[in-house]
This record gives structure tokens, C-alpha cells and sequence, in this order.
């Protein structure tokens, strides 16, 4: 059975604070530009995560993903009659 998963994204201020962010989660990516990081947390520990989090003082701003909470079945999602026909023909 998968885990429930949901990214954080953690603006910091330094690069060099890397690793202490790296050990609250599973660590995606890091933009060295713009001083954000994507980190992977299970969901039903996510409020406790995003706490540890804004204690650091290098931590600026943290966000939650809403990915987990986004609907992906679409109700008026009609099937193209050309690409019907193409798949009963074998192309």
C-alpha cells in the first residue's frame, strides 16, 4: 500500500542550511536562484514537520502542496471519435 505523501516547499535564506532541511524529509530539489527547496513528508506528519521548520531561523517562508487534495477524474472528458476509430483499425 502506497504512503500518503505531500511536498512542502521551504524558502530559506542560505544554502548552506541544506542539510538540516534534508533530514525532516525526503529532499527533491533545490533551487539555488530563487532559495527554495521541495521536500516530501508523509501527510500525517505534516503539521509537526512544517513546525520544526519555521523554528529554524534561516527558514523564511514554508508552503504546503495541494497536489494531494487536486481532483484528477474528469466527468466531461469525451473521447476523441477519430482516435476510436485509429485503435479499432490497429494503426
Amino acid at each position: 500500500m502506497r504512503t500518503k505523501r505531500q511536498g512542502l516547499i521551504v524558502w530559506f535564506q542560505h544554502m548552506k542550511n541544506i542539510k538540516q532541511i534534508k533530514r525532516l524529509g525526503h529532499l527533491i530539489y533545490v533551487s539555488r536562484k530563487l532559495k527554495y527547496a521541495v521536500l516530501y513528508v508523509n501527510q500525517d506528519v505534516v503539521e509537526s514537520i512544517e513546525n520544526k521548520l519555521l523554528k529554524y531561523s534561516f527558514v523564511s517562508k514554508v508552503e504546503r502542496s495541494q497536489k494531494p487534495f487536486v481532483e484528477t477524474n474528469y466527468e466531461n472528458a469525451k473521447p476523441d471519435k477519430a482516435k476510436q476509430y485509429d485503435y479499432k483499425m490497429g494503426i
